[in-house]
């Protein structure tokens, strides 16, 4: 288990990050145009405090949530006690508590599911995904954008090319997607820049960049079983 800096250590500031991400939908229109999940059975891996449970939730026949962080598992069950057809698990990528052939669509957004290292996660996809069902992978794209390029700073091991070979190496197709951050104010966008970044790199962020808006690009990698 890897731990996430950002959302174990800052979970009140990554609900902020949540809210200002994608705030036109672009990525759950782009994942609806592959493979819709009404009445359906989600599995949302590394669904950290729950924030996309209950949007699947909506159509969904159920969602089922899998966290590995314990205080982020309470956090998720919290936020979803009133869904009935909402589960939250305890558990990680490498061991999924959940069935063989029990999944239609699956569902892991900036949760382990990197490039290289990530093998033992695909192995499980492998044996939970139901025949005809679609695992999606929500990441970065460091090869574009203005966050790209702050990414790619941030994380200079993370190689978009590598990252883009491994997952077509896999059988893996890709969607790109270009949105947004979308801040309330200065304040939230500063806020959330310091918790994705080493101090150094934040600062320059924080000084180069005005305003509260920032050009997103992310990549949706998904796969038929």
């Amino acid at each position: 288990m890897i731990p996430s800096p950002n959302i174990w250590n800052h979970p009140e500031t990554y609900e902020v990050e949540n809210l200002a991400f994608d705030p036109d939908g672009l990525v759950e229109h782009a994942m609806r145009d592959v493979d819709d999940w009404a009445g359906r059975d989600v599995l949302d891996i590394g669904c950290g405090s729950g924030f996309h449970l209950p949007r699947f939730a909506v159509t969904a026949r159920s969602v089922t949530g899998v966290e590995p962080h314990r205080p982020l598992v309470s956090l998720a069950r919290r936020r979803t006690r009133r869904l009935a057809d909402v589960s939250v698990l305890e558990g990680a990528a490498e061991a999924l508590p959940v069935r063989p052939r029990s999944m239609d669509v699956a569902h892991a957004r900036w949760a382990y599911f990197f490039g290289p290292g990530c093998e033992p996660g695909l192995r499980e996809l492998d044996r939970v995904m139901r025949r005809g069902g679609t695992a999606f992978v929500v990441d970065n794209d460091g090869s574009r954008s203005t966050f790209g390029r702050w990414f790619r700073a941030g994380y200079p091991t993370v190689d978009a090319g590598e990252v883009e070979r491994f997952w077509s190496a896999q059988g893996w197709s890709r969607t790109p997607i270009s949105t947004e951050w979308r801040f309330r104010d200065r304040r939230a966008f500063e806020a959330v820049v310091r918790i994705e970044f080493d101090p150094r790199t934040a600062d320059r962020i924080v000084a180069e960049h005005e305003g509260c808006t920032v050009d997103y690009a992310v990549n949706v990698w998904w796969r038929r079983y």
